[in-house]
């Protein structure tokens, strides 16, 4: 009987790259999200991070508006991070996040499109960013 559960454990591990990139790309499909901006003028965006993917993965923000970004992972034993690069525009991210949400205040100073994604790669696998989890702002007027 061991040898069986051995091999059940084994075939499940194994299945794992396969079954979550091609969920992953479920999530890549949505159609873009675009904040709206509160009456006190900032724009509330609610993220939801987990297995290669961040939902919403396309957000839509007005420039020189301040953004609260709140991100939360699904429970889950992968550790990922959030990085948002745009320097140019003002904003410069890269945090661990976790299962309780982290909220970031920034504001785009310029139009364009910005990607965030997850840094993290684990020895010779893919990273997390090739694995999908990756998105873009796309900052507009």
């Amino acid at each position: 009987m061991a040898p069986r559960r051995c091999l059940l454990c084994l075939v499940l591990w194994l299945s794992i790259p396969v079954v979550l990139p091609v969920w992953a790309q479920d999530h890549a499909q949505e159609p873009p999200w675009r904040a709206v901006v509160d009456a006190d003028g900032r724009q509330r965006v609610q993220m939801v991070g987990g297995s290669y993917f961040f939902k919403p993965s396309h957000i839509i923000v007005k420039a020189n508006l301040p953004v609260v970004l709140s991100v939360r992972l699904e429970p889950g034993i992968i550790p990922h991070t959030l990085v948002i690069k745009a320097p140019e525009a003002g904003v410069v991210i890269d945090e661990l996040l976790s299962t309780e949400a982290k909220t970031f205040v920034f504001t785009f100073s310029a139009t364009g499109t910005y990607p965030f994604y997850c840094r993290n790669k684990l020895l010779f696998f893919k990273s997390h960013r090739a694995k999908g989890m990756e998105g873009v702002f796309e900052v507009v007027e």
